[in-house]
């Protein structure tokens, strides 16, 4: 590895080099801001581009690209409770309470900077721990996949503290709505209605830009303000918060970058279910979770850090079992392979150059993605001082298309329209929405993770409950899904507690 890194650095500064990486980032936080345009989507769309330079160079452009999607998916999450990447769904939730509170300049800032963190933690793992987390990875089989995503749905419980029978009832609805489509086991429909286009099922993308941003316009408009929040820019921002994140954010940083990294490692997880997750567990261990949700800065660290630390966790298998851990990470793979390229470990030795010229550029590209990112910031507030009319019809724009684009095929826009008007009544009624596109977003997974149990379980005599219980990853799995379905009913009893022992002390005085 160390022969390798000198050389990998100097090729950094090449020209051209340099030119792909800040060309890559500025169009990547573009890409990922705009609602509908996903990481995979841009990314997709430059590896022709590729083709025609040098395979470093190539590789160095989408893995920027890739960064500054991520990052930029959380400038519509915060400024118009829209993510503009499914990853950045975890951020609306304090990002947007923020916005409404006038804070909308510093949560942007604490973006950028945990952004930049969780991608810097993420190359560390990708640079000095890719051999032992991609044989990790290996042991991930069918009943490991199938209850990490029950570990993930079960978050729903401290999501949606207060009420939870409404967050279950949002969930059961999203797992509901997944199963429309072909039967992964006796390719059957199921719910289609004789509708010929849904027998692919419900795009998660067109679902997810009606759940957030077509609903979103709809209370914009609805609220008759002239504009979305008060806007006060203040001098010495971003190192005020610099400070206020390092004192107060430490564990949260390193907790999300960790869960990001392990999430990462696994193939087909992806963004959405490591935000969730790293939200779910910042708010568990919280001394007051109650402030989540109406603007705590440790929500919007949590979900922006473990998405962004992601992309190192995703690149571990890519490069070292050929087995991409997200959609990006497989069209990256697909670009390698075009250009005679075979990932595994010999990467890492018959073409070190390559390999650790990218692994020091996706370092590079978390630096100076905090210049970037804060100086690209001042214009993206502006947002906040367009009249709501026209912010409203340029969400519908940009929702509509972005739908379109997936397929090329109406039924998604409709879908956008559909969900839009559900995730709006959805939020009148006390639904959640997050809770309902967590259960969208898993559902797939839960029953292909399921199905190939089923599948392994004939090799033990069809014993289903021996494949379960045949893995110490399954049982920490298992733990920890009943430790997350507990926490709320523990929190209570703690709550209460607290509550008898104030009154106590009140008689007593």
């Amino acid at each position: 590895m160390w022969e390798f890194i000198p050389t990998a650095i100097a090729n950094l500064f090449l020209p051209m080099n340099l030119f792909v990486l800040i060309a890559g980032m500025i169009g990547g936080i573009i890409l990922g801001t705009l609602p509908g345009l996903t990481a995979t989507m841009g990314v997709a769309l430059m590896v022709p581009v590729t083709f025609a330079m040098d395979t470093t160079t190539g590789l160095i452009m989408l893995g920027s690209i890739y960064i500054g999607c991520i990052y930029g998916g959380a400038n519509a999450a915060i400024l118009v409770n829209t993510p503009g990447t499914p990853s950045s769904v975890a951020t609306t939730f304090d990002g947007w309470p923020m916005t409404q509170k006038g804070e909308a300049d510093r949560a942007l800032t604490i973006s950028v900077y945990c952004s930049a963190v969780g991608g810097i933690i993420g190359t560390l793992f990708l640079l000095f721990l890719s051999a032992p987390l991609a044989r990790f990875a290996v042991r991930f089989g069918g009943p490991e996949t199938f209850w990490i995503c029950l570990f993930g749905l079960s978050t729903i419980a401290i999501m949606s503290k207060g009420n939870m029978i409404k967050g279950l009832l949002s969930g059961a609805l999203g797992l509901l709505v997944a199963t429309v489509g072909l039967d992964p086991n006796t390719a059957g429909p199921r719910f289609t209605f004789g509708h010929q286009p849904l027998i692919s099922g419900v795009e998660i993308i067109p679902a997810m830009i009606g759940l957030f941003s077509f609903s979103q316009v709809l209370y914009l408009v609805g609220s008759h303000k002239p504009l979305i929040a008060k806007y006060a820019p203040e001098r010495g921002r971003a190192l005020k918060v610099w400070k206020e994140m390092i004192e107060k954010c430490k564990t949260v940083l390193l907790r999300s970058s960790l869960i990001g990294v392990m999430i990462g490692i696994l193939p087909g997880a992806g963004g959405s279910i490591a935000s969730i997750i790293a939200y779910n567990e910042t708010k568990r261990w919280d001394k007051n979770p109650d402030r989540f949700g109406k603007g705590a800065i440790e929500g919007v660290v949590a979900s922006e850090t473990a998405n962004s630390a992601l992309i190192g966790g995703a690149m571990i298998p890519t490069l070292t079992l050929g087995i991409p851990g997200c959609a990006v990470a497989a069209v990256m793979l697909g670009a390698l392979t075009a250009k005679g390229i075979q990932p595994g470990f010999k990467i890492f030795t018959e073409t070190g150059e390559l390999a650790y010229t990218f692994i020091m550029s996706q370092f590079a590209a978390s630096l100076i993605l905090i210049p970037i990112g804060l100086v690209m910031l001042r214009f993206t507030v502006r947002l906040l001082t367009v009249r709501v009319t026209f912010v409203a019809v340029g969400i519908v724009m940009l929702s509509v298309i972005g739908a379109y684009a997936i397929r090329n095929s109406m039924l998604d826009v409709w879908i956008v329209v559909l969900f839009g008007v559900i995730g709006y009544f959805a939020n009148r009624v006390g639904l959640d929405n997050g809770a309902l596109a967590l259960g969208l977003i898993l559902g797939p997974m839960i029953e292909e993770g399921f199905s190939r149990s089923v599948s392994l379980s004939r090799a033990y005599d069809g014993s289903l409950l021996q494949v379960f219980w045949n893995s110490n990853i399954v049982l920490v799995l298992i733990g920890l899904t009943m430790l997350s379905l507990l926490t709320p009913l523990l929190m209570e009893w703690k709550l209460r507690r607290m509550k008898a022992r104030e009154k106590e002390g009140s008689h007593d005085t």
